[in-house]
């Protein structure tokens, strides 16, 4: 194996819907773009027939054979157990010898987590992990969502422990000094919301080492004052559904509209300018994955439709996670 282990980012080439091909070119893209070093894990055969297409530093990439991979549609725990040799249980296991610092797939995100959960373990502290996903706003600025879906119900205390969990992440990898922790709920008063988010609430009020700002509603998720968001992860994952359907749907309507006729369309030309920036301040490719943390490791889950440019973003994400110890904090902070 070649290159700065320690730094050496695992990537599952035969997870998602476009692998092998736009994973590794991801891949190479990363390693031309930024110098970080990876490690291809799969069929060695078809990933060296994709590493033929392009040039780059030899000493940057290796390749680790994995000779099976887990399918979107399989169970993900029994898969895990079962397939000892599938591309993101050896990514996870090179993480856990320590020949690579962090690992990303694009593939079954269960059998992701269930992989992160058997061959990493939990910090200290933590019962559940969740999955932080960075929100596209308007306003620029990144807001973090935990837990976006690893959790279909949690415990009061598990969302205080998502609420550190994300503040050492906006911390570290965001690199936002003081973040302000709020929690999502169907009204800004304490009183509101379920048994669950209400003894929530109090937890977090009385933790000292918090910077919690309250509850905000889900109107307010792109446009309040805060850096990071706390819910379990069956709200989360609907409210992050939601979001992307709405994007997507208003970004529609927006192009249809501007076509309609010759006029609209000369005036289209004009704002296309301004449309093309904020469809990529709300495209998820910008960040590439989300860490699911609360593991003993960093661990990067990338949308199943991630193409190249996902998959580079996410490789760069998860090298800053390494370099800016997102692990450490996360222990430091749970102490």
């Amino acid at each position: 194996m070649r290159g700065d282990l320690m730094r050496m980012i695992a990537v599952d080439a035969m997870g998602g819907d476009y692998a092998p091909e736009e994973i590794v070119k991801g891949a190479v893209d990363a390693v031309i773009s930024d110098g970080i070093g990876v490690i291809l894990v799969g069929s060695e055969k078809q990933v060296r027939e994709e590493l033929r297409k392009y040039s780059y530093p030899d000493n940057l990439i290796s390749v680790v054979h994995a000779s099976e991979s887990i399918g979107m549609g399989e169970h993900p725990a029994k898969s895990v157990r079962r397939k000892k040799d599938a591309s993101l249980v050896v990514a996870a296991r090179l993480v856990k010898s320590g020949q690579a610092a962090a690992f990303v797939s694009a593939g079954n995100t269960g059998a992701m987590m269930a992989a992160s959960l058997f061959e990493l373990g939990r910090i200290p502290g933590i019962e559940r992990p969740g999955i932080a996903t960075v929100l596209p706003c308007p306003d620029g600025l990144p807001r973090v969502l935990i837990d976006s879906g690893a959790n279909a119900d949690a415990k009061a205390r598990q969302l205080v422990q998502f609420a550190y969990l994300g503040s050492a992440f906006a911390k570290s990898v965001l690199k936002i000094e003081d973040p302000r922790v709020a929690l999502l709920s169907v009204g800004s008063e304490s009183s509101k919301g379920n048994e669950v988010v209400i003894e929530a609430h109090q937890l977090l009020q009385d933790a000292g080492d918090l910077n919690f700002a309250g509850n905000v509603e889900s109107r307010e998720l792109m446009t309040a004052g805060v850096d990071v968001v706390v819910c379990d992860g069956f709200v989360g994952n609907i409210t992050l559904k939601a979001v992307e359907g709405i994007a997507t749907a208003l970004m529609g309507m927006i192009k249809e509209e501007l076509t309609k006729n010759p006029l609209r369309a000369f005036g289209g030309i004009l704002v296309k300018p301004g449309l093309k920036e904020m469809a990529k301040k709300m495209d998820y490719s910008e960040y590439g994955g989300a860490p699911l943390l609360g593991v003993n490791g960093i661990s990067i889950i990338c949308h199943g439709t991630s193409r190249a440019r996902a998959v580079k973003n996410a490789v760069h994400y998860a090298h800053q996670a390494v370099t800016s110890d997102l692990l450490g904090m996360m222990r430091r902070g749970l102490e």
